[in-house]
Parts: C-alpha cells; sequence; structure tokens
C-alpha cells in the first residue's frame, strides 16, 4: 500500500522534556548521629524493632539514635505501630539531630534481599520526593552480618531503588514536578573503587529501565514505528564507539521476504521500521554472538479481530511493544558498561497493527521469511508473526543464543498473574543462565513447559500451521509457534512478559527486562574474562 506521512503530531501532542536529576552516590562510613543532610533513612527488619522489658531499642544501632533523640524514635515507633513489616514506613522530622528528618523503613522478615533492598531504595527515594529533600543517606539498622560480596550487592540494590524510586514520567503533564534529590550517601556498607564501580553499574541500568519506561508510557499516537527507530538510532550516534544501526524500510524488508511481518503491518498508515542494532565490544575479539529480539507493536487494535469487551484492554496497547523497550533499554545500558568479549544484535520488527482495506484479513496465508506459510486465523495472535521473521532475521546474523521478550498473550498472565513472566526454551543450559540474572536482578521469570503434543492444534489444512490454537494452552502455543522460525543449533529463549510490563496500581510501565538481559550478557562477558584470566 501507499504509506501516509507518519503522524506522530495526532492531537497536538508533542512530549515534554523530563527534568531527570543527575543524582551523585556516595558510599561513606560515618555514625549515623554524626551524619548530616535532609533525610536519614534506616532499613529495620522486625527483628531489629525489638525492644527489651524497659522498651529499649535491642538493635545497638536503634538504641543510639533513640539515645539521641531522648527517646522519642522508641516512642513514635510504638504510638504508630512501626513493627519493621515490609511496607511499613514512618518518617519524622524531629529535634537532636543534624538530619532534618529521619525515616525508619520495614524490610520484613528478608526472604528475597533483593526485592527488600530495592523496596527500600524505592520507598526512601518517594519520601525524598515528598519531602523535597536535596541529601540523604541510606543505613541498615543490622548490616554486620552480611558479607563483603552481599555489601556491594545490597548497595547496588537500593542506588536503584532510590533512582526509579524519585523518577516520576511526567512528559505529557502540562505542570510537572521537579524532582530535588542531589544527593545520596549510602552509609555502613564499606567504602573504595568496588563499591563505587557497583554503584555506577546501578546508575548504568537505570537509565536503561527508565528509557524502557519511557518508551512504553509513550501514546501510540506520539511513539509510531518511525520514532522508534529513531531512538534506537539515537543509542547508536550516543554510542558510537561500540554500536551500528541498520534500519530497513518496506521495500529491504520484501527483498528479505519478510511476508509475516509485513502482513501485520499492512493496514497502518504508519509504515514498519525494522530495527537491528549492533554492539561489538571496543576492545578485544568477540568470544561470542548473541541476539535479543523484541516484539515492538507500538499499537495492536486486534486487526480484523478488533479487541473488544471489557477486559480487552485495548486502550493500554501502546505497551505491546513493551519486548522491543526491555531490548532497546538495555542497549542503552550496555553502551555505557561496554562488556568485553561479547557481539549483540537487537533487533525489533516496529510496526502498528491497525484495520484497513489494505490490512491482512482472517484466513489469509502469509510466508515467513524461512518459506514456511501460515494461515492466519486470528489477526489478533499477531506479535508472533513479526516476531517470526525478527527470529529468522537474528539466525542469520551467525548467533549461538537468542533471547526474544514479548507481550504476547493473555493466557500467560492467567497463568502467573501479573508480576511473573513466563519463560520458554527447549535448553536447559540457557534457562540456567536466565533464570540465575533474574536472582540478582529481582525480576520474578517461571520456566513453563514446551509440550511438543499440543502443536497439533497448531496445524492447517492449507498451509505449514495456522497461528492461533485453541484457548487451552495459549501461551505454550504461542512459544511452540515461534520455535519453528528459530534454527536447530541455535540455543533460544522466549519470555512472555505481557503481566509484569505494565503496574496497574501507578499505571505506568515498569520497565521489565532491561535489568535481567543486562545481567545475562555481563555474566556471559564475564565467563571469558575469567577463562581468560586462567589461561593466560
Amino acid at each position: 500500500m501507499a504509506y501516509s506521512i507518519a503522524r506522530e503530531t495526532l492531537g497536538l501532542t508533542q512530549p515534554g522534556q523530563i527534568d531527570t536529576p543527575e543524582i551523585s552516590f556516595a558510599a561513606k562510613e560515618i555514625d549515623l548521629v554524626e551524619w548530616k543532610g535532609d533525610m536519614l533513612a534506616v532499613g529495620v527488619t522486625e527483628k531489629d524493632m525489638a525492644k527489651n522489658e524497659n522498651l529499649k531499642f535491642k538493635n545497638s544501632t536503634l538504641l543510639k539514635l533513640d539515645s539521641e533523640l531522648g527517646g522519642l524514635l522508641s516512642e513514635a515507633s510504638s504510638e504508630e505501630d512501626f513493627t519493621g513489616k515490609a511496607g511499613q514506613s514512618t518518617v519524622l522530622r524531629l529535634p537532636g539531630l543534624d538530619s532534618k528528618r529521619i525515616g525508619l523503613i520495614g524490610l520484613g522478615s528478608i526472604t528475597s534481599a533483593t526485592a527488600s533492598y530495592r523496596s527500600l531504595g524505592e520507598a526512601v527515594g518517594e519520601a525524598a520526593k515528598t519531602a523535597n529533600s536535596s541529601k540523604i543517606a541510606i543505613a541498615l539498622a543490622s548490616s554486620e552480618g552480611l558479607s563483603a560480596e552481599s555489601k556491594l550487592a545490597t548497595a547496588s540494590t537500593i542506588a536503584t531503588g532510590v533512582v526509579l524510586g524519585t523518577y516520576e514520567d511526567n512528559r505529557f503533564k502540562s505542570e510537572p514536578k521537579k524532582s530535588t534529590l542531589k544527593s545520596v550517601d549510602i552509609l555502613g556498607l564499606g567504602t573504595g573503587p568496588e563499591i563505587e564501580k557497583k554503584l555506577k553499574y546501578a546508575e548504568d541500568v537505570c537509565s536503561g529501565i527508565i528509557f524502557g519506561k519511557e518508551l512504553v508510557n509513550a501514546p501510540a499516537n506520539v511513539l509510531t514505528p518511525r520514532i522508534l527507530a529513531g531512538e534506537a538510532m539515537r543509542i547508536a550516534s550516543e554510542y558510537s564507539d561500540v554500536f551500528t544501526a541498520t534500519i530497513l524500510d518496506v521495500e529491504q524488508c520484501i527483498q528479505l521476504k519478510m511476508g509475516s511481518y509485513l502482513g501485520v503491518a499492512a493496514a497502518s498508515a504508519n509504515p514498519p521500521h525494522f530495527i537491528h542494532l549492533c554492539y561489538k565490544p571496543p576492545g578485544g575479539a568477540v568470544k561470542t554472538k548473541l541476539a535479543l529480539v523484541g516484539k515492538g507493536l507500538t499499537f495492536d487494535s486486534g486487526g480484523y479481530n478488533i479487541k473488544t469487551g471489557p477486559f480487552c484492554s485495548i486502550e493500554l496497547m501502546k505497551f505491546d511493544m513493551g519486548g522491543s523497550a526491555a531490548v532497546l533499554g538495555a542497549a542503552k545500558s550496555l553502551g555505557q558498561i561496554k562488556p568485553a568479549g561479547v557481539e549483540v544484535h537487537f533487533i525489533v520488527a516496529a510496526c502498528e497493527n491497525m484495520i484497513s482495506g489494505t490490512g491482512m484479513r482472517p484466513g489469509d496465508i502469509v510466508t515467513a521469511s524461512n518459506g514456511k506459510t501460515i494461515e492466519v486465523n486470528n489477526t489478533d495472535a499477531e506479535g508472533r508473526l513479526t516476531l517470526a521473521d525478527a527470529l529468522v532475521y537474528a539466525c542469520n546474523q551467525g548467533v549461538e543464543k537468542i533471547v526474544d521478550l514479548a507481550t504476547l498473550t493473555g493466557a500467560c498472565v492467567v497463568a502467573l498473574g501479573p508480576s511473573i513472566a513466563g519463560i520458554f526454551t527447549p535448553s536447559d543450559d540457557l534457562a540456567k543462565e536466565v533464570l540465575a540474572a533474574s536472582e540478582v536482578t529481582g525480576e520474578k521469570l517461571w520456566r513453563m513447559p514446551m509440550e511438543e503434543s499440543y502443536w497439533e492444534s497448531m496445524k492447517s489444512g492449507v498451509a505449514d500451521m495456522v497461528n492461533t490454537g485453541g484457548r487451552q494452552g495459549g501461551a505454550i502455543n504461542a512459544a511452540l509457534f515461534l520455535k519453528q522460525f528459530v534454527d536447530e543449533n541455535v540455543q533460544w529463549m522466549h519470555i512472555d512478559m505481557a503481566g509484569p510490563v505494565w503496574n496497574d496500581k501507578n499505571k505506568s510501565a515498569t520497565g521489565f527486562g532491561v535489568a535481567t538481559l543486562v545481567e545475562w550478557v555481563l555474566n556471559i562477558s564475564s565467563q571469558f574474562q575469567f577463562q581468560f584470566q586462567r589461561c593466560c
């Protein structure tokens, strides 16, 4: 079809510039009562809040603080029934310390250190934002039992929480509120180059997460496939020492026989853009090649199988490019970190799934770039059609491992709920690698089965396959479909992130996936560096 000019100005909406503050992090060893600033926040467990028969804190850190305050801390915690449970917090403006405010943030029993310490950072960041604080400090009431390695990880996780807790996407608000936070001291978790390196790493990852959030939050009348491609190009320009960018237009995609992808894009006035970023390390040999593939539907109407009904969430279908946001967010972070030994391909088949006389119809047959034919029995199962050609393209780059991310099925949300992503892979080794990375980042993944017998429901009478089976096992069927477009000698994983891409309570994107992808790539890079050190 003849595409019209991309209409990113529909509704005359233009995003404002986010005044994201440059927060300076520093690790210090200083007595809490001597610290000077706007707010001192202390993370406490339920055990830390225990008191003796005289209603004095048993914890030495809290006891000392309370003594400086003449017992007001213990009195306030009793009056507010603050027991240190996860989610509890109290911020008091009290005399007696050089800090203007002191906050106690509940950590509960710390069943998951990553989740607890990130929540601590987020709570402190939000409290600092509310109080218009510019300089804050964070400490743990009990840090003595942490190993040196755990202290590094804890400091990094707290810093991540602070940045994300302070951040607010207010680009589309007429009167945005600016954050005043400038300085954060991490107290009692060590000092020196190692912890400073970990804090810098946290900042780099957060920049990718925030970028991913902004992409998902942007409405479809602002973030079209062309604009998404432009954001990818900007990453390549900003980190030109390690990135190159290739953007394929319709004619180039036709030459590559991407009929599955182009079938989805055919109805939209905004033309598709196929995005390929390539990261190459700045020095040293490439030991392995990886690909990160993200679903990039900047809006999904469902096509002729239009989304209808009270739970269709069509108004949220701007987030159907959440997979691409995770991939491009990871690219932004890795451009700053610059891991050695790995070549990484970031691939997004960006388009819209709309309705028009030129659009794909139910019953149409499309042909993917590997020659396989697909009978489209549901135009609202479009993400897998775009991923099919993206996966073939990724395999053609000579990669050894592929991870794709997509807001693919409602079935996965029904199975795992809103906070857990399902992972599907035939490779036990790849599953272990990615799950290990997610354990570090705190992003929740659950391995799902690849039940081959379910493929019977995906067979077509007139083509090689249909694009969707029955309602039962929908997420598994989708993964089995994607598997048809991956070379057998390539390790591959599909992550269905339809649930955790969006936070209903906050009505905004989560940035899910960025941190785990970055951690996975860095772990692979570290393996090669360790092997090099051993042999040399």
